[in-house]
């Protein structure tokens, strides 16, 4: 026989490849909606087990597809952000501590390839509608230069969810120009979001990284929306509820938009928080006058929120959909954002091959169907003056500044880290020291220390020291034009 029967050469090749299962295999280059939720507590979506506060267009989202158990962020704002963006922790870059203030200059190295540039290097529509985060000062640092085809929102985050600024300061573009406009922060990014979704097509592949900034401080919401909790007695929960809710209403016209354009069975949702709720005045940021005003977050039943090192700063409610691709379950593998880089690479076929090491496992089999992570550890931060790291079911904080300080938890048992064991067990507690101290010394400085150290001298020398500039509260102002004093 001349020439093989392809009929029956299809059949061989079935019947001797190593067969995946229909979850497993997922459709070559899906659109993806990455939406990200800013300071969002634990327990303040439905699908976690708030009573008080009504999200059903996540829980639905939650019910039909992975409700993550163990998906865990950087403890603030911008290292999150920076994790996601690069695939690599942010103690290598030195985007490690807090935020990036309103005044200062630096941002994520241009030495970093990014995820939306990925993308587009395997045929990616990208589009960043929200909250940036990664660098103002310099338009080097803007995502319109960092990968991203269409950007809508804000570059930096805390912001007058009406009047879109901060101290006076307009923080609102759109493809690097600045917009003035009336609305709501969150409807406006919900709006934008479903108008560009409206505009593509079946036949190129998009990503979508919506980032709200809901519901950050300050703690403001449409009356409208307050007016559904009439039933929640303290004042900041009931307009946080409401935040809550607006952002939920949002996310079903995403995913409505999506249904109509028939782009849903071909489109992976992924949802999740940037950090943990605020818990901790802190890191209120510097609009919300908490003197005057009870922290609304929840992030029970793990212990502090944003900022912390402990469970309720870094693990954080989340979610991933795909109809027919993600199996509907509770998913307990552990899962880190920098893992989100390498699994969205690795299902839109993206090369990484100009990015820098990356620390981001691929995550789709414990994402689609519940498999066991294939994490063995997982660093939370490195910093000059703390540092925790989890190995299996062990994690340990060490603290360095005097008089020092180290806790060592079994998650396994002790999730809401109540039982610190390390004193009795000295030996765990001598080798992840080791690897944490490994780990530093490779290390990046932080920025931000290096940026906060000028203003330490600024005060020394008497010079004065601009609104936002000063302590490591969550100093989130709005970009500076060059030569403004602000």
């Amino acid at each position: 026989m001349k020439y093989l029967n392809t009929a029956l050469l299809a059949g061989v090749l079935a019947a001797t490849l190593p067969q995946r299962s229909t979850l497993d295999a997922a459709p070559s280059q899906p659109n993806i909606v990455h939406i990200v939720a800013d300071d969002l507590g634990w327990q303040d979506v439905g699908f976690n087990g708030c009573k008080d506060i009504k999200t059903p267009n996540l829980d639905a989202l939650a019910q039909g597809g992975a409700r993550f158990t163990q998906f865990y962020v950087q403890p603030m704002c911008t290292p999150t952000r920076a994790a996601l963006m690069t695939g690599r922790y942010p103690y290598r870059y030195g985007l490690q501590t807090a935020v990036i203030p309103s005044v200062s200059t630096y941002g994520l190295d241009t030495e970093e390839y990014l995820l939306p540039q990925c993308l587009k290097d395997a045929g990616y529509q990208t589009a960043i509608v929200g909250k940036w985060h990664l660098g103002h000062a310099d338009k080097k640092f803007w995502p319109k230069q960092r990968g991203f085809d269409y950007q809508y929102g804000a570059m930096i985050g805390e912001l007058d969810y009406f009047t879109h600024s901060e101290h006076g300061v307009l923080d609102w573009f759109r493809d690097n120009e600045q917009v003035n406009e009336e609305g709501y922060t969150t409807n406006l990014l919900g709006a934008d979001a479903v108008k560009y979704i409206e505009k593509q097509k079946s036949s190129s592949p998009f990503y979508l990284y919506l980032a709200f900034n809901a519901p950050h401080t300050p703690y403001q919401a449409p009356q409208e929306y307050i007016d559904r909790y009439q039933h929640i007695q303290e004042p900041t929960r009931r307009t946080y509820a409401g935040m809550v809710s607006c952002l939920d209403d949002n996310i079903g016209k995403v995913v409505a938009a999506l249904d109509k354009s028939g782009l849903r069975k071909n489109t992976l949702i992924l949802f999740h928080s940037d950090n943990g709720g605020t818990h901790n005045p802190m890191f209120a940021g510097v609009m919300a006058d908490v003197s005057k005003i009870k922290i609304p977050c929840d992030n029970s039943p793990y212990r502090d929120g944003k900022g912390s090192l402990f469970e309720g700063g870094t693990r954080v409610c989340a979610l991933a959909n795909w109809p027919g691709k993600i199996k509907p379950a509770s998913v307990d593998g552990v899962i880190h954002a920098t893992d989100v880089f390498t699994t969205f690479a690795k299902l839109a076929g993206a090369p990484t091959t100009q990015c820098k090491p990356l620390d981001g496992v691929d995550a789709w089999p414990t994402i689609s169907e519940g498999k066991p992570s294939l994490r063995e550890e997982m660093v939370y931060n490195v910093e000059p003056y703390r540092a925790a790291l989890r190995q299996g079911d062990w994690k340990l904080i060490w603290r360095t500044t005097l008089p020092s300080s180290v806790d060592l938890y079994n998650l396994a048992t002790d999730p809401s880290e109540k039982t610190n064991l390390a004193t009795a067990e000295p030996a765990k507690v001598a080798s992840m020291k080791l690897r944490l101290d490994t780990l530093a010394r490779d290390a990046a400085k932080p920025l931000f220390l290096t940026d906060q150290f000028k203003v330490l001298m600024k005060n020394m020398n008497g010079e004065p020291v601009l609104p936002g500039e000063d302590g490591f509260g969550e100093a989130e102002g709005a970009p500076v034009p060059a030569g403004s004093s602000h």
